[in-house]
C-alpha cells in the first residue's frame, strides 16, 4: 500500500464531510466502545493481567533474538521452513519465490496486516497469480479496489447498501437486501476458491517460541480453510510477534477479542505447528514461515520501543475522537488511529507522515484502554519533537513553538505575556464574550466560537491567595 499520510490534512477534510462515512462511524463507535466495556467489566483483575501482560511484551522485545532462534528452531523441528526479510521487498521476493517454484496459480488468504504492510497481494497478481481474499471485509474491500480502513473490522466505513451494490455488480446476482443473504452469497462465491487453492497465506497474531506454533485469531474460521486445504501454507508475520510459552499466549488472549470488540473469546483460534505428519488428512505438505522486520528492529533499544507490544486489537483507534471521526483511509497507510501516528513515521520515516504525530487530542484514552499500557500520547509528543528538530513542520509553527519556549523559561515575562493574552482575548470578545476568528489558529475558530476570558488570570488568582495565607495564617 502505497503511503499518503502526507495529505492527513486534506483527506480528514473530505471524509467530515463524507454522509456515508459518517454514519458508518457512529455506528461502530458504541458497538466497539460499549462492546469493550462490558468485556472488561466480566474478569475482576482485568488491570492485573494488563500489567502482566506489558512486561511479557517487554521481556520479549529486550530478548527478541533469543526468542525467535527458539521459535525458528521448534519450527524447523516440526518441518516448517523458516525464511528471514529484512525488508518489504525481500519478504515479497521470498513468498512470490516460493509460489513460483511449487507452480502455485491461485492463493487464499487470511486477512493479515504485514502482507498489507508489504503490498504483497499487488507483487503477487503482478507475476500472473490469481489472490483471493477470504477475510468477509478483506473480500469486500477487494472487490470495491479499497485498502482497510480498521485493522479488526477492516469494511466498517462501507454502508450495507454499498457492499450490496457491490455484490450484485461483482457476482451478477440480483440485489440482496437483508445480511444473513449477503453473507451466504459470499460464502458460496468463496467455496470454490478454498477448495482449488495451490497456496494458503496467512499472518499471525502470534508466533510461539517454545512450540514452533503460528497462531491465527478470526471469527470467521476462514483461517482454519486456508491453513489446511492448500498443499502449502505460507505464514508471514512481523518479528515482534513472539512469545515464549502458550500459557503467555493464554494471557493475552484474554485481552486481545475483548479490547478488540468486547468478545470474551473469539470464535476461532488456528494453531498451525509444521507440515501433515504421515497419516493425517489435514494440513499443509509444505509450510513456510515469513519473519518481516520491516522496519522493526530500529525502535528495539529506542525511545520507541514500547511501540513494539502492540498486539494489534484497534482499540486505540476505536475510542480515538480523531480516528472516530474521520475515519481510517484519513491516515493514509496500513495502521490508522493513534497505534498508525506512531507506527507509520517509525516504519516508513517521520518526513514521510506529515501530520500524523500531531493527530490527536491528547486526550490519553488509546493509553487508558490499550491492553499492553503502551503510551501512546508519550509517543506522539516524543514524533513532534522530532519533527520540530528535523525542521519539518512548517516555519510559522516551529517559529511560535520557539517563541513559547523563550516565554515559558522565563516565569515573570511570562506571567506579563499571559496577563496582557488574556486582556486582549477579553477584547475580542466583545460584548457578547464570545471569540470568533482568533488570530493565527483561524482554523480552530472557523468552526466554533470560544468564550472570551474574564477576571483574573489563574497565576493572578495563586498568587492572590498565596498573599491571603501569608497575611492570615
Amino acid at each position: 500500500m502505497q503511503v499518503q499520510s502526507m495529505h492527513f490534512k486534506q483527506t480528514a477534510s473530505a471524509k467530515l464531510n463524507d454522509a456515508v462515512l459518517q454514519t458508518a462511524l457512529k455506528k461502530s463507535k458504541g458497538k466497539f466502545v460499549d462492546g469493550r466495556a462490558l468485556g472488561v467489566a466480566q474478569i475482576d483483575n482485568w488491570e492485573d493481567i494488563r500489567t502482566y501482560a506489558a512486561a511479557l511484551r517487554d521481556r520479549v522485545i529486550d530478548n527478541l533474538d533469543a526468542y525467535l532462534l527458539e521459535f525458528e528452531r521448534n519450527a524447523i523441528r516440526r518441518g516448517a521452513e523458516v525464511h528471514w526479510a529484512e525488508t518489504a521487498e525481500e519478504a515479497n521476493a521470498i513468498v512470490l519465490g516460493i509460489a513460483q517454484r511449487n507452480g502455485v496459480k491461485t492463493i487464499t488468504k487470511s486477512k493479515s496486516m504485514v502482507t498489507e504492510e508489504i503490498a504483497l497481494n499487488d507483487v503477487l497478481i503482478d507475476a500472473g497469480i490469481r489472490v483471493m481474499e477470504t477475510d468477509l471485509g478483506e473480500y469486500i474491500l477487494q472487490l470495491a479496489g479499497e485498502p482497510p480502513s480498521h485493522i479488526v473490522a477492516p469494511a466498517v466505513h462501507k454502508s450495507k447498501e454499498q457492499v450490496a451494490e457491490l455484490f450484485m455488480h461483482a457476482h451478477h446476482k440480483p440485489l440482496l437486501t437483508e445480511i444473513p443473504a449477503m453473507t451466504r452469497e459470499a460464502r458460496e462465491q468463496l467455496r470454490g476458491h478454498f477448495l482449488g487453492a495451490d497456496m494458503g497465506i496467512s499472518g499471525a497474531n502470534f508466533v510461539i517460541a517454545e512450540t514452533g506454533t503460528t497462531l491465527t485469531v478470526t471469527n470467521e474460521g476462514n483461517a482454519d480453510l486456508v491453513t489446511t486445504l492448500p498443499r502449502i501454507h505460507c505464514v508471514v508475520t512481523g518479528i515482534e510477534k513472539v512469545i515464549p510459552t502458550m500459557e503467555d499466549f493464554a494471557t493475552l488472549i484474554r485481552l486481545l477479542p475483548r479490547s478488540a470488540i468486547g468478545q470474551s473469546i473469539a470464535n476461532y483460534l488456528t494453531l498451525t505447528t509444521g507440515v501433515k505428519a504421515p497419516g493425517e488428512t489435514d494440513g499443509p505438505e509444505q509450510m513456510h514461515i515469513v519473519l518481516v522486520d520491516a522496519g522493526r528492529t530500529k525502535l528495539v533499544g529506542s525511545d520507541m520501543k514500547d511501540m513494539l507490544r502492540c498486539i494489534r486489537c484497534g482499540a486505540c483507534m476505536n475510542h480515538c475522537p480523531v480516528y472516530q471521526n474521520v475515519g481510517g483511509h484519513a491516515y493514509g497507510w496500513v495502521y490508522p488511529g493513534p497505534m498508525g501516528s506512531v507506527l507509520t513515521p517509525t516504519y516508513v520515516g517521520i518526513e514521510k507522515a506529515g501530520d500524523l504525530p500531531n493527530a490527536a487530542t491528547f486526550c490519553g484514552e488509546c493509553q487508558v484502554v490499550c491492553p499492553v499500557k503502551i503510551p501512546l500520547p508519550d509517543l506522539m509528543r516524543k514524533l513532534r519533537e522530532r519533527q520540530f528538530d528535523m525542521k519539518l513542520r512548517p516555519f510559522g509553527e516551529r517559529f511560535a513553538i520557539s517563541v513559547w519556549g523563550f516565554f515559558v523559561q522565563r516565569p515573570s515575562l511570562y506571567a506579563f505575556a499571559t496577563r496582557l493574552g488574556a486582556r486582549f482575548a477579553a477584547m475580542l470578545g466583545g460584548k457578547g464574550k464570545l471569540i470568533h476568528s482568533l488570530p493565527g489558529i483561524d482554523g480552530w475558530t472557523d468552526g466554533r466560537d470560544m468564550p472570551a476570558p474574564e477576571g483574573k488570570t489563574f497565576r493572578e488568582l495563586y498568587a492572590a491567595k498565596l498573599a491571603l495565607r501569608k497575611g492570615n495564617p
